[in-house]
């Protein structure tokens, strides 16, 4: 799958990925007002609006992106009518030819990991038919658990020709709480003869140990140059992404961050390899929200759909500038 994610990329010039992650007070007034003349105010009536702001949306793009990164979270929040919404968006956008990177950050072990794997990226069998919980083509996952978490996914991956994206350095302000913990090496720490300061400067942070995990999971689920094994890093941490794309060389990697986190195209060379891939960016706000910012207040919240596609855009020119 990383494959034609890769293709994609490069027939459309662009390393990017749109979230779709709506909430009520990213809709405009008069796409919740249809809704809830027709379901009241009720959570129908959000899961209605929050799929016509997306339908709208993703007319505007599709064109121009190669894929999307739909939140679950953001339709979790709106109870069953939320998923709903969430299947109706990932179908529409599979519909449009865009894949559909689902941000569920999922994991667990044994059945329980198997059983989202199977939701998310495989399949099911009801009698003599096999089925499709969510249609998912990659999806974010956690680590935490470690193999055990992570394999029941790795297997789905080689099986039904899908991918994920293992969160390793994570742009929010307190991820360093536990991803830049330093984890001392056991056989220097055993040795006396080895100082404190020489055995700190052995260790590594956490997310260098994830990191060197991608590239166990994904060693034998390779896709051309690129293992179906992905990695997300921050833009908001340049100086780890260029580590971390050493550290990684067959991980393609999911830049969030980008934008309204504070993200610049300048901070993201370093996630990319030479010949411009290895990377997709993610922008979410700055782009679902682009008619709420000054840039693109002349189109106004009746051309809310338009202000996006100008978003992405300039989106594109900026990260391409780089090249």
């Amino acid at each position: 799958m990383i494959s034609q994610l890769i293709k994609k990329i490069q027939e459309k010039k662009a390393p990017i990925v749109v979230g779709l992650d709506p909430m009520i007070s990213y809709v405009p007034k008069a796409v919740m007002e249809d809704a809830m003349a027709r379901y009241e105010e009720t959570l129908d009536a959000a899961g209605e609006a929050i799929w016509q702001f997306n339908k709208a949306i993703v007319d505007k793009i599709f064109d121009l992106i190669p894929a999307v990164k739909p939140q679950i979270a953001m339709y979790e929040q709106f109870g069953v009518p939320g998923i709903i919404a969430y299947d109706k968006t990932v179908r529409y956008c599979k519909q449009k030819g865009l894949i559909v990177i689902g941000d569920v950050k999922r994991n667990d072990i044994g059945t329980s990991s198997a059983a989202y794997a199977n939701g998310h990226l495989g399949s099911i069998m009801i009698g003599r038919t096999e089925l499709r919980g969510f249609h998912e083509d990659m999806i974010t996952v956690n680590p935490y658990l470690g193999t055990d978490g992570i394999k029941p996914f790795v297997d789905v991956c080689k099986e039904k020709d899908r991918s994920i994206f293992v969160l390793v350095k994570t742009s929010n302000p307190s991820s360093g709480e536990f991803q830049d913990r330093v984890l001392l090496d056991e056989e220097q720490a055993d040795r006396e003869d080895v100082s404190a300061e020489e055995l700190i400067r052995s260790g590594k942070p956490l997310y260098e140990l994830v990191a060197e995990k991608v590239n166990e999971w994904g060693a034998d689920c390779m896709d051309g140059d690129y293992s179906e094994v992905g990695a997300v890093v921050g833009a908001t941490y340049p100086a780890m992404g260029a580590a971390l794309r050493k550290l990684m060389p067959h991980a393609y990697i999911l830049v969030p961050g980008y934008g309204a986190q504070g993200g610049t195209a300048a901070s993201l060379r370093p996630y990319f390899n030479k010949d411009g891939l290895g990377a997709i960016v993610n922008s979410s706000r700055g782009i679902i929200c682009a008619y709420q910012q000054n840039a693109y207040k002349e189109f106004g919240e009746e051309h809310f759909d338009e202000a996006s596609r100008q978003a992405v855009l300039d989106m594109r020119d900026d990260i391409n500038s780089i090249f």
